[in-house]
């Protein structure tokens, strides 16, 4: 039967699994911007002999940018040389808070003083994350407790400037046998709407680009 592959590198704690007749097999490791030189070892391991891999999910953050394009990348590598699609799904869906279907709020730090925020619910984005201040953040986040919405986050609760709200906020990373759980468990026009993207990392902020200093030559 043919097998199913997940990368899952969108954070420090990365996990790859394979699915083969329902049962899934699944190996992690800890990397804090190593992804590059420890993933294969793993990937290896679960490839050993395998002829039959139908398709690749990786997911693709938000989270640490270089570990997720390295996931990315090997699962292109992978799509290659197995002739098999690969399909990116957002890691935020992958996480325990959101593996029983229940809405609850994703938020991270997006350096430089902002941060980002992102509904879930029904194993779906209500929205891509947004970006937003210290001050929408705490309005966010004060909503969500309201209505007793699960928030959780890639990193530590100490890192974001909310004071009292912090123990609110669970730390909790993706999982590669949980985003297998959010492929499934989505709609058929989900599944259709990521299978029809090319994988890429979710970016919280626009490429930037540098204006060039000299003057087009005509």
């Amino acid at each position: 039967m043919p097998s199913i592959l997940i990368i899952e590198c969108s954070t420090p704690r990365a996990t790859v699994a394979l699915v083969d007749a329902e049962e899934v097999q699944q190996r992690a490791f800890t990397s804090d911007r190593n992804h590059n030189a420890m993933l294969f070892e793993p990937l290896g391991q679960l490839l050993a002999g395998r002829r039959d891999i139908e398709r690749v999910l990786v997911g693709t953050g938000p989270g640490s940018y270089s570990g997720t394009r390295v996931g990315i990348a090997a699962a292109q590598g992978i799509g290659l040389a197995f002739g098999c699609p690969v399909v990116g799904v957002p890691s935020i869906l992958a996480v325990p808070a959101a593996e029983s279907g229940a809405s609850c709020l994703a938020i991270g730090d997006a350096r430089r003083g902002s941060y980002w925020t992102a509904a879930i619910h029904a194993n779906e984005l209500g929205h891509e994350p947004q970006l937003c201040d210290a001050d929408s953040l705490i309005r966010a986040i004060s909503s969500a407790a309201t209505c007793n919405t699960p928030i959780f986050a890639f990193e530590q609760a100490a890192q974001f400037p909310v004071e009292e709200l912090q123990s609110l906020i669970r730390l909790e990373y993706p999982i590669a046998s949980l985003l297998w759980k959010a492929w499934q468990n989505s709609s058929p026009q989900q599944r259709a709407a990521w299978q029809a993207e090319v994988a890429q990392p979710i970016y919280l902020k626009p490429p930037h680009i540098t204006p060039g200093k000299r003057e087009k030559l005509i």
